[in-house]
């Protein structure tokens, strides 16, 4: 085999040509998108429009090479800006900087720890529900965009969103939204229409950031005040950056190491505080434009969105200045028709779905609309699916007696799944006055989970020795067996 032969069974897969302009071209199509959203995020966090453009910048560049998921977007989130806007104004932009890294800090202890393995535990109706209210986020995001604004931005609008549905028919060489956004903005230009655009939402950067430490005192003083707002982000950017790792997977159907996104974001994080940006986490819009629409799949297209974005602000800042504002809108309005997830809301779907799956996912879909956090949402519709989860369970233990012949003694056979739910009903299953005096309570179809169920067959033994009966357990799988053996006798027992 010759040595070029060789050396292309090494190369890595985005250097082919067709994969390398995917990758390429779906970076500056993302670049563009994190313009307008990162100077958004940054007025929302009460700082200059540049500090969110930096933070976008290095957190993608970062990322890119520490991440655990390829292809997914890092940079400023609205999330991270609503945690950290208060500590901004009481405090100043010095203490923003130090939570930002301290917020790396915790997420890479956080990951370190395991917390990625935790999204296993996230039911499928939530995960459903998350891409659903994410998606009514982004086009509610978009609507002031399209308020009290002159008539044409209506028409440029729908001339964009024609361009994003067309012309991927004609081709899919180059992505749509690129050439949407390009072609509207020539029109804007050369017919000098009068329509909002990037320019309008603040200055873009001349230079590159310089790094430097944050300025504050470096006392335990300066420790309380930024901690509690530093963990608070740290947890709402590992949950969104998680959430996006998964959503993801599924669509490329391809596997990530949480373990290392967590650690990954903790690391740009602490990045982005160095160079003085405002922190942040995956953002699913733009995300969904590299993945779903580009059909990027590779750590360059996340590479080439942070570089692309520094090059358009600096080298053509007075060009992209110039992009309509309805060009953007277009295609994110357009990003948000292809997250929903629409077969979930199908009549059909709705009519076979058990009730509790369709009542996490309205959970899920509202709390987010309503606080416009997704991690809110995420934790409310785990929470409500394990309640509803405990609820099912809880309706499978089951207890029936059968009395010797005799009448010397009663087995109880007991079955299903023994914990708090369940078990707080087990001592009320039995005859304790009128059972005889031998009684044989049989668990080899259940099995014994937690103290709660402990304490209840304490509490059924205490309740027949009283009357002088003997109680005898019987069936214990090995787990139930430890745990009896382990907590029996050691726990209040009520009558």
């Amino acid at each position: 085999m010759s040595i070029p032969v060789r050396l292309r069974g090494l190369r890595p897969s985005w250097l082919s040509p067709k994969v390398l302009r995917t990758e390429v071209l779906a970076g500056l199509v993302v670049a563009l998108a994190l313009i307008p959203e990162a100077i958004s995020f940054s007025i929302i966090a009460g700082v200059d429009p540049a500090i969110g453009l930096f933070a976008s910048f290095t957190m993608a560049v970062t990322i890119a090479v520490v991440g655990g998921r390829p292809a997914m977007i890092s940079a400023a989130t609205g999330a991270v800006a609503l945690v950290i806007a208060p500590l901004n104004r009481q405090h100043g932009f010095g203490y923003l900087v130090a939570a930002v890294i301290l917020a790396g800090v915790f997420q890479i202890v956080l990951g370190a720890m395991g917390v990625g393995k935790l999204m296993r535990f996230i039911p499928r109706s939530v995960m459903v529900g998350f891409v659903n209210s994410l998606a009514v986020l982004v086009f509610m995001a978009q609507v002031p965009e399209l308020r009290n604004v002159p008539w044409a931005v209506y028409p440029l609008l729908a001339a964009g969103l024609a361009l994003l549905v067309l012309f991927p028919r004609i081709t899919r060489a180059v992505p749509a939204p690129l050439v949407s956004i390009a072609i509207l903005t020539v029109i804007t230009v050369a017919a000098g229409i009068a329509v909002p655009t990037v320019g309008d939402k603040g200055a873009l950067p001349s230079a590159l950031p310089v790094p430097g430490l944050p300025d504050v005192p470096f006392t335990l003083a300066t420790l309380t005040t930024v901690a509690p707002y530093a963990f608070a982000m740290a947890l709402v950017g590992l949950m969104e950056s998680l959430m996006t790792a998964k959503l993801v997977d599924e669509i490329t159907d391809t596997a990530s190491s949480k373990t290392r996104e967590s650690i990954g974001q903790g690391v740009a994080n602490i990045v982005t505080g160095f160079f003085g940006g405002m922190g942040g986490c995956a953002m699913i819009g733009q995300t969904m434009i590299n993945v779903k629409v580009s059909g990027a799949r590779t750590r360059l297209s996340t590479f080439l969105a942070g570089v692309f974005l520094m090059v358009l602000c600096i080298v053509f800042g007075p060009v992209v200045s110039e992009i309509p504002m309805a060009a953007l809108v277009a295609v994110m309005i357009m990003v948000c028709f292809a997250t929903f997830d629409w077969h979930s809301v199908a009549p059909g779907t709705l009519r076979r779905m058990p009730a509790g799956e369709i009542t996490v996912m309205i959970v899920t879909v509202a709390c987010v609309v309503v606080t416009h956090n997704l991690a809110v949402g995420v934790v409310a519709g785990s929470v409500t699916a394990m309640v509803i989860f405990a609820r099912r369970v809880a309706r499978l233990a089951d207890v029936t007696a059968v009395t010797d012949p005799d009448g010397s003694q009663v087995v109880y056979a007991v079955s299903g799944q023994l914990f708090f739910a369940s078990s707080n009903e087990l001592v009320g299953r039995f005859d304790y006055a009128g059972d005889p005096d031998r009684i044989v309570i049989d668990l080899s179809a259940a099995h014994v989970w937690d103290a709660s169920s402990v304490a209840a067959l304490d509490a059924i033994e205490h309740r027949y020795a009283q009357r002088g009966k003997t109680v005898e357990i019987t069936g214990l799988n090995g787990p139930s067996a430890h745990l009896h053996r382990k907590l029996s006798g050691e726990l209040a027992t009520a009558d």
